[in-house]
């Protein structure tokens, strides 16, 4: 059963995608909300970025205050590279134990079965070697701080910032096989979706030719 990574810059639209893949009939693992998941109150991960950090990063009722703690490592590379320690081998590890009880759950499934991991950190924390084929969106630049200058309200300056942060969109796209431009309209996206849907059904399941 084939597994999707999904990954794209800040502002690329891959939530869109990811959204699309999941109507089309694929599994979806979401990486952010498994980010929350090691991060609850009472997490050792928790624990640590408070020891770090201080307890300005939390919220009143206990839980990571994700907007404070933005704020505070995208001014910071010293910073970033604390939260990223602390956080990211955690994340990784439990993606891919889902990943592995995907498997292990279909690997005697009478019907063709796909998973997505929408991950816009995939290869930064070294989850490409984990699926099958990895689907990058890309945007124009302009586009992407439009839309997020609009979408969260930071200045362009502010969105630069972040954008500089993650790994350029350009060394994303070396590790692609399918490519989503999400810089035109949204049926335009769509349709790429789609294509690129049909097409893994049919390099995937060529008898079945489908879900």
């Amino acid at each position: 059963m084939p597994v999707i990574g999904l990954t794209g810059n800040i502002g690329s639209g891959k939530s869109t995608v990811s959204s699309r893949l999941k109507a089309l009939g694929a599994e979806v693992i979401d990486a952010d909300q498994v980010a929350r998941e090691v991060v609850r109150p009472g997490s050792p991960a928790l624990e640590e970025l408070v020891a770090n950090f201080g307890p300005g990063i939390l919220k009143e009722n206990g839980e990571l205050d994700r907007k404070a703690t933005g704020e505070l490592v995208f001014a910071d590379p010293g910073a970033r590279a604390r939260l990223n320690q602390i956080t990211h081998s955690r994340i990784k590890e439990t993606i891919q134990s889902k990943i592995k009880g995907f498997l292990d759950r279909t690997a005697a499934s009478p019907n063709p079965e796909v998973l997505v991991i929408d991950a816009p950190l995939l290869i930064e924390v070294g989850l490409q070697i984990n699926v099958d084929e990895i689907w990058v969106v890309k945007i124009d630049e302009e586009k992407q701080i439009e839309r997020l200058t609009r979408r969260d309200g930071l200045s362009p300056d502010e969105v630069r910032s972040r954008i500089a942060a993650q790994l350029p969109q350009e060394e994303k796209l070396k590790y692609a096989d399918r490519v989503i431009d999400n810089s035109g309209e949204p049926a335009e996206t769509m349709r790429q979706v789609d294509r690129h849907w049909a097409n893994l059904l049919k390099d995937h399941f060529p008898v079945k030719g489908g879900i």
